[in-house]
């Protein structure tokens, strides 16, 4: 290599170190910045450390909202908590354009944050957007209700995410026939997704890395 070659390595091998250092920083800071900016103002003078310091405290917000939703959460296990939640669900429910949101967004959480919950456990090859077309998906559930009633066989719900933003995409019903389950993680799923196929996990399965060494496939430039 030469002199010239030798320092455009060091320049690209300090990216890959820095990079994603820096930038996970900078969300996480940026993610602190406006909890707090919302959670700190709310806390009353006498009671907020920042009164009696000549600087801030990074994460005050985070920590005060952090403990606001746990005691939270512990009231309403109590009896009284049940039912100031089931009269705010009613008092919800009464409101026109409200309810339908809050009714969403509930079911949404409830499904997603459960113990027992099976969202977004799998990742799955499904052909679409037709044969011979793979993309990966997640399984979100069993598909219930009208919707099994009236497909043959056993339906999934499949969620398809574009790239680079997973939060946006397709939800298809697919037969548990089509639907091929990998071995790879969730994590690992949205990661490939992201970064365009360009972050590949590797194949688990028993035996698949001596395959995949003996025939590993090669993309010609013509």
């Amino acid at each position: 290599m030469t002199f010239f070659a030798r320092l455009r390595a060091y320049f690209f091998a300090g990216i890959l170190v820095t990079a994603p250092i820096g930038i996970t920083l900078y969300l996480t800071w940026l993610i602190i910045d406006f909890v707090d900016g919302q959670v700190t103002p709310l806390i009353p003078a006498r009671y907020n450390p920042e009164t009696y310091l000549p600087f801030g405290i990074p994460g005050l917000g985070v920590v005060v909202a952090v403990v606001f939703l746990t005691v939270i959460g512990a009231l309403t296990a109590g009896l009284l908590g049940r039912w100031l939640v089931r009269a705010s669900d009613r008092i919800m429910q009464r409101m026109p354009v409200v309810r339908n949101i809050h009714s969403a967004l509930k079911q949404i959480l409830e499904t997603v944050l459960a113990q027992q919950s099976k969202a977004f456990r799998q990742v799955v090859l499904v052909e679409y957007p037709r044969r011979g077309i793979w993309t990966l998906g997640f399984i979100t559930g069993e598909t219930a209700g009208e919707v099994q009633s009236v497909t043959e066989g056993d339906v999934l719900n499949v969620f398809i995410p574009t790239t680079p933003n997973p939060t946006s995409g397709f939800l298809l019903f697919v037969p548990r026939s089509d639907a091929l389950v990998l071995s790879m993680t969730v994590e690992e799923g949205i990661k490939m997704v992201i970064s365009g196929g360009i972050v590949t996990p590797p194949d688990r399965r028993p035996g698949a890395g001596r395959r995949e060494h003996q025939e590993a496939p090669s993309i010609s430039a013509g």
